[in-house]
């Protein structure tokens, strides 16, 4: 089964060994990076963050737009930095459970992270248009089995977790599809409602869905979906169940000092808890899935390692 979080949100820092931290941590401001663009959703969450724990440490949060790379620039700026609690980071998990098996990430996921929460999933929905002949996933899968290389379809950011769920799908049902990439997911967008796409695998797809300009005929994940929470057998799949055994959790390591670690935990459970926070989640629509650190460190970003030997994941993704 693949990934239950396309998209999830995890507060990360650094792992390797650090020198004794005092218990009064923090002494002076913290630096969040966000690997994302100014203005989209990962930099919006970044921003509310920093604040509720700037707020709930009595310190200031700078937030700072390190982007490039498909995310592994700012990350890795967050790893390689002093491991004592003043340099994190925001990611989301593709760049830490597939991207370095499909390029060379300056980074170990597992050796050089510390995964601290948790805070939300993104359903990351298939849309098609809403006027598009497309009426469910069988009627796309059949276009595509009858027509090689004329279905198009993009996501968000390439070789991420949608990708490469969507390529198994079509591996897994023998269909030739064109994938066309973009910079984001509101070019994307633009470009399915434009009709040079047939289809999108995109959670900024959900103010269009809101407003009518597209269809869901499958869904990302088995989260409830804040924008079309029903979903109904065959008509609206939960697209993972035919994307195959390629995602699996392993573990990650701790590294933080105890007393920032311990700190950062009580104040991402508080954070995750704050009305601001699910306020602005609701404003976003997205699904609120908090997780503690126990948990992260129990089921940490690990990738199977056969997946990455297939050839058709490589031409595929390439």
């Amino acid at each position: 089964m693949f990934s239950k979080r396309l998209t999830a949100v995890l507060l990360g820092s650094v792992l390797c060994a650090a020198p004794a931290m005092a218990a009064d941590y923090p002494t002076k401001t913290i630096t969040m990076i966000c690997p994302y663009s100014a203005g989209g959703g990962g930099d919006t969450a970044t921003r509310m963050i920093a604040k509720l724990a700037g707020d709930l440490m009595g310190v200031n949060i700078n937030v700072e737009n390190k982007t490039g790379g498909g995310a592994t620039i700012g990350i890795n700026a967050a790893a390689r930095a002093e491991p004592d609690g003043y340099t994190l980071t925001f990611i989301s998990t593709s760049p830490i459970t597939i991207r370095p098996h499909m390029t060379k990430a300056p980074y170990d996921p597992i050796k050089d992270l510390t995964y601290v929460g948790q805070f939300v999933a993104s359903n990351q929905p298939l849309v098609v248009k809403a006027d598009s002949p497309f009426q469910t996933l069988a009627d796309l899968l059949a276009y595509g089995r009858d027509n090689p290389g004329k279905l198009r379809w993009s996501t968000s950011v390439q070789r991420g977790g949608p990708h490469l769920a969507v390529e198994a799908m079509f591996n897994q049902e023998n269909i030739k599809a064109t994938y066309i990439p973009f910079k984001g997911g509101s070019k994307t967008l633009a470009a399915l409602l434009g009709g040079t796409i047939d289809m999108a695998m995109i959670d900024e797809g959900s103010k269009a869905t809101l407003d009518k300009q597209t269809r869901i005929p499958a869904e990302g994940t088995p989260n409830k979906n804040p924008v079309a929470p029903g979903r109904t057998g065959a008509d609206r799949p939960w697209l993972p169940d035919r994307a195959g055994d390629f995602l699996r959790p392993g573990r990650s390591g701790v590294g933080l000092p105890k007393p920032v670690l311990d700190k950062w935990t009580r104040y991402a459970v508080q954070g995750g808890g704050d009305d601001e926070f699910k306020a602005l989640a609701r404003q976003q629509n997205w699904t609120l899935d908090y997780l503690p650190q126990r948990q992260i460190h129990r089921a940490g970003p690990q990738v199977t390692t056969n997946w990455p030997t297939r050839p058709w994941i490589r031409s595929a993704m390439k």
